[in-house]
């Protein structure tokens, strides 16, 4: 079944103006997802990695990617299409406490495949 990378994108404000019923609905959403099998975790501060041509390795503190909310967390989800995908993440506390999810598919390269760019 094809997988999909998900990144929830909130911050405090906007999940403290949600109503709390709305909330709770959706922190039981992502218990009965994780129930499901789905990867799902909070985010932790970031590093940059860097090997430049193979150079050496060069790491720095921070995102490189820039939002208007900070990174919540991250799951790995299993659905028969995007659409399908979608409507599971409709309901997660990202998506429904005023912020935002992405949804990007993840193509596993067969083994010998070159990786997609």
């Amino acid at each position: 079944m094809p997988k999909f990378v998900t990144i929830g994108y909130g911050d405090r404000e906007g999940y403290d103006r949600t109503d709390a019923a709305v909330r709770d609905q959706a922190h039981a959403h992502d218990a009965r997802l994780r129930a499901a099998g789905v990867v799902m975790g909070v985010a932790g501060s970031p590093v940059q990695v860097r090997n430049h041509d193979g150079a050496g390795v060069a790491v720095e503190n921070g995102a490189f990617a820039s939002s208007g909310f900070p990174v919540a967390g991250f799951a790995i989800i299993e659905a028969a299409t995007l659409e399908e995908a979608v409507q599971l993440v409709s309901g997660t506390p990202c998506a429904v406490a005023q912020g935002v999810v992405e949804v990007w598919p993840l193509h596993v390269p067969e083994s010998g495949d070159e990786p997609r760019q």
